[in-house]
């Protein structure tokens, strides 16, 4: 037999559970205490580190950061208030006055809106792209921005082929891998400077808490985290208590995660009342061959487009039962929302259909619950609409 695994070779299950744990010592909890000071005592540079928990070094913070490290493959990581916080502390910690960003324009509506209205504020321009990143690029630019699998649409663009273009360029790249989880992608493995979570999704994984992680290389985070000391956005220890608990079932969430949406896609194509379905781990998706490549796993957010529009497919959101209609994603139970009035509702009609939002366009995100409850309640939905 051969002996224990070292640490940078072992599983995400085992990683989520252990990784940044207390060491085992007669005596000790196995779950580490939750440091709720805000300050600690220190009265000169022999008293070792200055700890103060807007500093991001409470104990408790750090325990979680060296979890989240562990899992995204990086050697080191920081947890914030909220994955909007988790990027803006990256991106200001990359950029100032007269710099440019290439983002690809396929974001998140929060992110697009910090890159669109926030950043000009503070003399940072931004070209989104929809696939041209090297014919984007200026002497100016500091940062590419792109989501892996993005939002709503779950396109999976080519990470190492974007990850050359940006060490070529001598450029960060900024990867929110928030659909995948770490579980699913590791994006550091493929070439990103700097992968950013919403744990407030996959990672907390039960509705109960907004945070966000960061996870690059050391002096990386030591870059990021001097910025944020400068503009706060900490979590909270308890909150961070919660996320740590979240994260020890993450690889074992994710797993039915994946099988259940898979499982629901494939019933929707089929369904008479859907026009089409978009899921990475379908053949008929544009990008399937790169996900297969990428991903270990489909994951477990889809969208389908209800024939006949965006009435139709909101009064099918009003007779859903089981299913909830909320904004969010990544947690336990199923959560379901049409971008058209939640994440993307700033864009007008053209600028959706330009993104390839179509009327009637169903984002769900898969839980955890017995897959035939949830085909029942949406044939339901459907058959009462349609």
């Amino acid at each position: 037999m051969t002996g224990p695994r070292d640490a940078a070779s072992r599983g995400p299950s085992t990683l989520a559970v252990h990784a940044g744990g207390p060491e085992p010592e007669a005596g000790a909890p196995v779950v580490g205490p939750v440091v709720h000071a805000a300050t600690f005592f220190y009265a000169e540079e022999g008293d070792g580190e200055l700890r103060y928990t807007r500093y991001s070094n409470n104990p408790t913070l750090q325990a979680v950061a060296r979890r989240i490290a562990a899992l995204e493959g990086t050697p080191a990581a920081l947890v914030t208030g909220s994955g909007m916080a988790a990027m803006a502390m990256a991106l200001l910690s990359l950029v100032r006055a007269g710099d440019h960003i290439v983002a690809a324009r396929d974001l998140y509506g929060g992110t697009s809106t910090l890159l669109r209205t926030e950043l000009p504020r503070l003399g940072v321009r931004t070209t989104f792209v929809d696939g041209q990143w090297a014919d984007a690029l200026e002497a100016e630019t500091r940062v590419m921005v792109v989501e892996v699998p993005s939002n709503p649409l779950m396109r999976v663009p080519d990470l190492p082929a974007i990850a050359a273009t940006a060490r070529e360029a001598g450029v960060a790249l900024v990867v929110d891998a928030t659909f995948a989880s770490p579980v699913n992608l590791r994006a550091a493995d493929h070439g990103a400077t700097v992968v950013v979570q919403s744990a407030t999704k996959y990672l907390g994984g039960h509705s109960d808490l907004t945070a966000g992680t960061v996870a690059a290389s050391a002096e990386m985070i030591e870059r990021i985290g001097r910025t944020m000391r400068s503009f706060g956005p900490v979590l909270d220890p308890g909150a961070a208590a919660r996320l740590e608990r979240g994260i020890k079932t993450l690889a074992v969430r994710i797993a039915r995660h994946n099988d259940n949406a898979a499982i629901l896609a494939d019933w929707l194509a089929d369904h008479p009342a859907v026009a089409s379905v978009v899921y990475p781990g379908r053949a008929d998706h544009p990008d399937h061959a790169v996900a297969a490549r990428l991903l270990r796993g489909g994951g477990g957010m889809l969208g389908f487009v209800v024939r006949g529009g965006d009435e139709v497919a909101l009064a099918v959101l009003r007779r859903l039962r089981l299913l909830r209609v909320a904004p969010s994603l990544g947690s336990v139970e199923t959560l379901v929302s049409m971008p058209r009035y939640t994440s993307h509702t700033a864009l007008s009609e053209e600028e959706r259909l330009e993104r390839g939002i179509a009327p009637g366009y169903v984002r769900v995100s898969v839980g955890v619950e017995d897959v035939a409850d949830l085909q029942a309640d949406l044939d339901a939905a459907l058959a009462a609409v349609c």
